[in-house]
């Protein structure tokens, strides 16, 4: 895709079609007699390719699964991803395209925290639903309003409880952290903070660094001088790669703990034996096609997702496959006569259970718009990642 505003529409078979208005019958846009539109606002060309490729895959998968049953209440759903390119203004040029172009009924899995921050005011004044956000920024579900639905638990919550569970498993009495000079790195370190503030213990030393760095010498050497046992990494894959290989190289022998942006099948992949032994928190596993626990449902699925892409399925191919899913039932369940406030309802009143892809069930409710508090602590062990705790919260 080449264009500015990339996009991709799925119809009943798969091809691209154009865009259809809202009948009449229904009062809200989106929905005709035949037809569902969603859209969604991934990142296909810029530095998060790396999430936004496999997730739109996972959600034209699940599209087309749904489309080959019949649809929902026998409307096939139509998506439409727009590239963003981690760009906020380029997001908000797709967000209005999306909604007063091809009129979406519900938005669905937009990338990143600067995507879905600046696109929910556009979203929700169309009276359509901002669904699923692939973030864990607090802004996509508080202050409350009756269309946000956010799934992944904030960075301060689940830093915090994963870190107080590194520390009972490794008995470590001396923290430090290294975290990214932006919004998102003082969510790790509030979260840091809170958890050592219950545990009695306090930071030997902190440290930051600037978006997009690559030498983490000096910051590595200021850790490593305050003598920790343990370093909390506010990084994302390309950082806590490049922190720990320098870490190890200055003969760092300690602990470290990622927070959720660390869980990438990219750092094992890509880290080697630098990022070995790492911990860090996860919500849904990151699947691997031959780990003999794997329930055969789960195979069937990634065999079905290499079949139609060529390529493994992953973490973030379930993640988009889940987030139509979750609509999808969601929309079943509201009835043939399907609205806003109706699909609203129907997130509130029914729960989406834990699944094959390894998921905690997700719950909201009337005033609940964060779907989910708990996560998992996860380890690098042999070269890929492994789950090592049940949820906690």
């Amino acid at each position: 895709m080449n264009s500015r505003r990339q996009f991709l529409e799925l119809g009943a078979a798969g091809g691209v079609l154009a865009a259809v208005p809202a009948s009449s019958a229904w009062a809200d846009q989106g929905v005709t007699r035949d037809q569902i539109v969603l859209g969604s606002i991934q990142d296909l060309s810029g530095p998060l390719v790396t999430l936004g490729k496999p997730i739109q895959n996972g959600m034209i998968m699940r599209t087309e699964q749904i489309n080959a049953e019949g649809g929902i209440h026998g409307r096939k759903i139509r998506l439409v991803v727009e590239d963003s390119g981690y760009d906020p203004r380029k997001a908000v040029l797709g967000a209005q395209k999306l909604l007063t172009q091809d009129r979406i009924f519900a938005m669905v899995g937009s990338l990143g925290s600067v995507v879905s921050l600046a696109t929910i005011p556009l979203v929700i004044e169309k009276n359509v639903a901002h669904l699923f956000p692939t973030t864990a920024h607090h802004g996509n579900f508080d202050p409350f309003h009756k269309l946000k639905f956010a799934l992944a638990t904030p960075y301060p919550q689940s830093t915090a409880v994963g870190l107080k569970e590194v520390v009972k498993l490794s008995g470590a009495k001396r923290v430090g952290i290294l975290y990214q000079d932006d919004e998102y790195g003082l969510e790790v370190l509030r979260g840091t903070e809170s958890a050592l503030k219950d545990l009695g213990l306090a930071l030997v030393e902190r440290t930051t660094y600037k978006r997009g760095a690559t030498d983490f010498a000096s910051q590595m050497q200021r850790l490593r001088a305050a003598t920790p046992d343990l370093i909390v990494l506010g990084t994302i894959v390309r950082e806590t790669i490049g922190a720990m290989a320098t870490a190890r190289r200055l003969g760092y022998t300690g602990q470290f703990f990622g927070s959720q942006a660390a869980y990438m099948p990219a750092v094992p992949k890509a880290g080697g034996a630098a990022v070995e032994g790492l911990f860090a928190i996860s919500e849904t596993p990151v699947p691997y096609r031959d780990d003999p626990s794997n329930t055969r449902s789960l195979n069937e699925w990634m065999d079905a997702f290499k079949a139609r892409f060529k390529e493994d399925a992953e973490l973030w191919a379930a993640t988009g496959w889940m987030y139509v899913d979750i609509f999808a039932r969601a929309a079943e369940r509201a009835g043939p006569k399907l609205t806003t406030d109706s699909l609203v309802k129907a997130l509130e009143d029914h729960p989406y259970p834990r699944g094959f892809l390894g998921n905690p069930e997700f719950v909201f409710g009337p005033q609940k718009r964060l779907g989910n508090d708990q996560t998992r602590l996860a380890q690098i062990q042999g070269g890929r990642w492994k789950t090592v705790s049940d949820f906690l919260r």
